[in-house]
């Protein structure tokens, strides 16, 4: 017997966070899923600048989705953000998932040092995927390819980058459907 389908809202409507979520939920989770992206604030700086702020971020994504959303079985909130480091910027994202019962789990992706050229705009108060709009003449790089694929030439983009850190984050829920398969 087919465990029944689960409801997932992600707590955005981004194109790859909505492409990271539902990949990490196929590789790590496999079940039928109803995924529902829903725009909730994350109740801080547009760009977080450090660790905490971001981290509250993804939090506050997924707590603000639960109560848009309150029959769905998970919440996912994403966050991304910088943090000053070494004389330059770091690039990162957090992952917040929770589950129906109460249950959290807390990924944070790897992360990478910006150009120059970002972190001056970002000094500035500019948000990541405006900077690297204005820098690398793109047009809404956040929803696409991100920093990171703009970076790397398409070889990781956006998704990509948060990926893992979904999957990560998903680890925390593996052992209940693990209980619900052999039910």
């Amino acid at each position: 017997m087919a465990a029944p389908q689960k409801t997932v809202v992600i707590a955005s409507n981004s194109i790859p966070k909505t492409k990271a979520t539902r990949e990490g939920f196929a590789q790590l989770l496999p079940g039928s899923y109803e995924f529902q992206g829903i725009s909730v604030p994350s109740n801080v700086a547009e760009q977080p600048f450090s660790d905490e702020e971001t981290l509250s971020g993804a939090t506050n994504r997924a707590r603000n989705a639960q109560k848009e959303l309150p029959n769905a079985d998970f919440w996912v909130g994403i966050e991304g953000g910088v943090e000053p480091r070494d004389g330059s910027i770091f690039n990162f994202a957090w992952i917040v998932v929770i589950g129906k019962d109460g249950k959290l789990g807390r990924a944070r992706t790897a992360g990478y040092f910006l150009p120059e050229k970002t972190c001056e705009l970002l000094r500035q108060g500019v948000e990541l995927g405006h900077a690297d709009d204005q820098i690398f003449g793109q047009t809404n790089s956040k929803n696409g390819k991100g920093s990171v694929g703009i970076l790397t030439d398409g070889v990781v983009d956006r998704a990509d980058f948060l990926y893992p850190g979904c999957y990560l984050g998903f680890d925390s829920f593996q052992e209940c459907f693990i209980d619900i398969l052999i039910r």
